[in-house]
């Protein structure tokens, strides 16, 4: 009997692989091959960095868009939907890719991201004190905001599609200029 072990994947090995049209992410050494996503998860996409811009600005940050790869630690690089660095964060933005924790993240839900965007991507990006973390729901039309306090994540809000979010970091955002009216 073959005992058939998965080798891990360094985040160094990782960088290393040629350009690629397909999604990918590293997670736990695991690479995660993800599709393509669909016409109103980019919507939502667009459409928060659009509202963010602004704001992230107005506090001399930066904002970006995936595709775009993240290097945590050695051995998780995901590529997050929308990341905000703000001046005096961890993060350092790199030629080829954001290193260490952007203050912000947004994931937009998908069905075949769920999982990982709710156990692992969360765990990952309180470990490395991502300061807020926003799940997007389109289909239920809803954001899930998580701030770090104590090195843990708190459920700040949830809020649904004609309600106002208040971001510690970014401040007030009407959930109808993410979903569209």
């Amino acid at each position: 009997m073959t005992d058939m072990m998965r080798e891990r994947v360094s985040a160094a090995e990782f960088l290393l692989r040629p350009e690629t049209t397909q999604p990918q992410q590293l997670i736990d050494g695991e690479i995660i091959d993800m599709a393509s996503p669909i016409p109103s998860h980019q919507k939502i996409v667009y459409m928060t960095a659009h509202v963010l811009e602004p704001l992230v600005a107005e506090r001399g940050g930066q904002f970006f868009v995936a595709p775009l790869d993240v290097e945590f630690d050695a051995y998780n690089v995901p590529q997050p939907d929308v990341m905000v660095v703000l001046p005096g964060g961890k993060c350092t933005i790199g030629d080829t890719r954001l290193i260490g924790a952007p203050d912000l993240i947004v994931e937009v839900l998908s069905p075949g991201t769920t999982q990982v965007d709710r156990r692992d991507k969360f765990r990952l990006y309180e470990r490395h004190g991502v300061r807020e973390y926003w799940m997007i729901e389109p289909s239920e039309r809803y954001l899930e905001a998580w701030a770090l306090q104590d090195a843990r994540f708190v459920l700040v809000d949830v809020v649904g599609k004609d309600e106002a979010y208040h971001s510690p970091l970014l401040g007030e955002i009407a959930l109808n200029a993410l979903f569209g009216r």
